[in-house]
């Protein structure tokens, strides 16, 4: 069976609500609350500071959702709640406080701002299998490739992963990366005090900081989700406009394509791609050596300039993701630290 994934839309919800419902652990957890998630989403997709995947089981039209994804970017004082005593499930806490108009997710402008300065954190709302597919290879990997697609290139400074509901997922868990909040010790640890099954049962948090990682005492470095740190500034400064078109364009688009999809015309299209080479040209010529020599035909000089630069985006997501021009210039300690 092939998988098929996107973002969530809002018609996808109703179904990646009875994903979560239909789950003999996780729905437990919600209780009452189940019936305020579809509103809850509702209005997440409304924000920018979240980030979602849908998985469907088959590539055709009309194929059942197998999988859900969603994750959200939040402020530091619902992190250190998640991680004070006495713990919460933190998907119906979510639920909760979007409908009462106390979302901890952070505002556009604070996600450009935290982004660019003193990093960002990362909390997992849900990542649940529909009953029957927790096994399936194939979609367990896709998650985790995903995962990684969606949220690499950001400043994280705090990631809290998905509570897992059995043994087995937190072992998974700590053995590909994570570690577990000691709230006694006010650390994470990757040393379990009790039985493992007992642990997933009751709220917990499972994550892991930025600063405990450059210390050296996390597993993540050198894991799949360790890669979601490593992060280099921005040296573009490019603005959204210039991130949607070459967002657009790393699949491949046309600039025709890139026309009808960002709703303009064609010599947009292309006044973009004047502004974002002289850019690249002042800025950091050597990310596609050569295309700027005036030697080559102009047409020659068109295709190995968006070639080159496609591929240094693919190898710096960084550029591509929300930042503050004013700030990205004057990146604070902890954020040139971060590259090393």
């Amino acid at each position: 069976m092939k998988v098929r994934t996107r973002a969530m839309r809002e018609e996808d919800i109703r179904e990646c609500v009875d994903v979560i419902a239909s789950h003999p652990v996780i729905s437990r957890r919600y209780g009452p609350a189940i019936e305020l998630l579809p509103e809850a989403w509702r209005r997440l997709l409304q924000s920018e500071s979240h980030f979602t995947e849908v998985y469907f089981a088959g590539e055709e039209s009309g194929a059942p959702v197998c999988c859900v994804g969603v994750t959200a970017v939040v402020h530091d004082d619902f992190i250190n709640e998640i991680k004070a005593e006495p713990h919460f499930w933190i998907g119906p806490e979510l639920t909760v406080r979007m409908l009462e108009g106390r979302s901890p997710q952070l505002t556009a402008k604070q996600l450009r701002e935290a982004n660019s300065g003193e990093g960002l954190n990362l909390v997992v709302w849900e990542g649940c299998p529909r009953t029957g597919y927790e096994t399936h290879a194939q979609l367990h990997q896709q998650v985790m490739t995903n995962f990684i697609r969606v949220h690499q290139g950001y400043f994280w400074k705090e990631i809290i992963a998905n509570q897992p509901e059995s043994a087995d997922r937190l072992d998974f868990l700590l053995r590909t990366g994570g570690a577990l909040w000691d709230p006694v010790a006010g650390a994470y640890t990757v040393d379990l005090k009790g039985d493992a099954g007992e642990i997933a049962a009751k709220p917990h948090v499972v994550g892991t900081t930025r600063d405990w990682e450059l210390r050296g005492s996390g597993n993540w470095r050198g894991s799949w989700v360790g890669t979601l740190f490593d992060y280099r500034p921005p040296v573009l400064g490019l603005n959204r406009s210039e991130q949607r078109l070459l967002s657009l364009a790393l699949p491949g688009m046309t600039d025709e394509d890139l026309a009808v999809a960002l709703e303009t015309s064609l010599p947009t299209v292309k006044k973009l791609w004047a502004s974002i080479y002289r850019r690249v040209e002042e800025r950091l010529p050597e990310a596609i050596p050569g295309a700027f020599q005036p030697s080559l035909p102009a047409s020659c000089r068109g295709r190995e300039k968006r070639r080159g630069l496609l591929a240094y985006l693919r190898e710096r997501p960084e550029e591509l993701r929300p930042l503050s021009r004013k700030l990205v210039s004057k990146a604070p300690a902890n954020m040139e630290a971060a590259v090393r």
